[in-house]
């Protein structure tokens, strides 16, 4: 049976949910992966509405949809964070509060574990998100870091984490960290380091997004592999890496559709991730979940890159065989 093929409505929070929902329907979606901003999915409604859960369910199986997990990326992104004025833009408005640093950083998590208890009312096992960081401005080390800053970042990490991974205990409902530039966890190594820190819980795993990866030079398929247990979601998402002598791979503090970057995020089938040898490795570790388009292009109509994706998704999918190629030389 093929995995299902489901949209990230993040990048559509300025269209209403219904919109979404009959244009995606019409476009041969399975379901959606519902973002906790816009009208999507309202965490606070969610626990405070004894109905809402099911009129979202509803809805969306009126357009033979269904959601099999739901995003709190903008919110996970403030629990670990230094706090500035760029977080009041992407977080509610009770979260944000009076902007006081160390109260955001406290009602993130609040949040983020009450978007557990969403997920577990609305039927879906697995919340997709980001974390922050307290250390991505240290990337570079110069001025020289000293160890014990990083390693302070992730003992953060546990302390703020830990509480929130309880939650998600209790509600029977894992966490997958998107791994991403900005975030704890950026590629392989420090999401090894992110798993240490947190001895290894069951309920914190990853998002899997090939995109981020590739343009770091990371091989997607490397980090299956080597967290072949813990792929607990999977963004198809694709990125193009257009070094020419004059573009660097830091991107020049040019924004995404410039022309200059050297690098930028694609439709499907558009950049340079191999989907194929994805979709091979996913097999091999039995991944059976969604795959969940992302669809970001900043030089082309989303419409037509949501339409196109689908059909891309649709065709770069298979099962794994069930038989050896050469069994018919096999003798007892």
């Amino acid at each position: 049976m093929a995995r299902p093929v489901t949209m990230f409505t993040g990048q559509w929070a300025d269209l209403p949910l219904e919109e979404l929902a009959r244009k995606f329907s019409e476009y041969g979606f399975d379901g959606l992966e519902l973002a906790c901003w816009g009208d999507h999915f309202e965490v606070d409604k969610a626990l405070a509405e004894d109905d809402y859960c099911a009129q979202k369910r509803e809805m969306l199986e009126k357009y033979n949809l269904s959601v099999w997990a739901i995003s709190a990326h903008l919110v996970g992104q403030a629990v670990l964070d230094n706090i500035d004025e760029r977080h009041q833009a992407i977080l509610p408005p009770y979260v944000w509060g009076d902007g006081d640093p160390a109260g955001v950083n406290a009602r993130a998590a609040e949040e983020l574990m009450n978007t557990a208890r969403a997920a577990q009312k609305l039927g879906v096992s697995v919340v997709n998100g980001f974390t922050g960081s307290s250390i991505w401005h240290l990337l570079y080390s110069f001025p020289p870091v000293p160890p014990a800053w990083i390693d302070g970042g992730f003992r953060l990490l546990a302390e703020r984490f830990n509480p929130i991974l309880d939650v998600f205990a209790e509600c029977g409902v894992k966490f997958a960290l998107e791994v991403h530039p900005t975030e704890i966890a950026f590629d392989l190594y420090t999401a090894e380091k992110a798993i240490e820190a947190l001895d290894g819980r069951e309920e914190f795993g990853f998002n899997f997004d090939p995109s981020h990866l590739l343009w770091q030079g990371i091989d997607p398929v490397e980090f299956i592999r080597r967290f072949s247990d813990r792929i607990y979601h999977v963004h198809m998402k694709d990125a193009i890496v257009t070094l020419d002598g004059r573009t660097g791979i830091l991107a020049s503090h040019l924004n995404f559709g410039d022309p200059r970057r050297g690098w930028d995020f694609r439709s499907l089938g558009h950049g340079g991730v191999d989907f194929e040898e994805i979709i091979r490795a996913l097999n091999h570790v039995g991944y059976q979940g969604p795959l969940s388009v992302e669809w970001e292009d900043s030089g082309m109509d989303r419409d037509h890159g949501a339409q196109e994706a689908c059909d891309f998704v649709r065709r770069t999918d298979f099962e794994p065989s069930g038989v050896a190629f050469d069994a018919a030389f096999d003798k007892e």
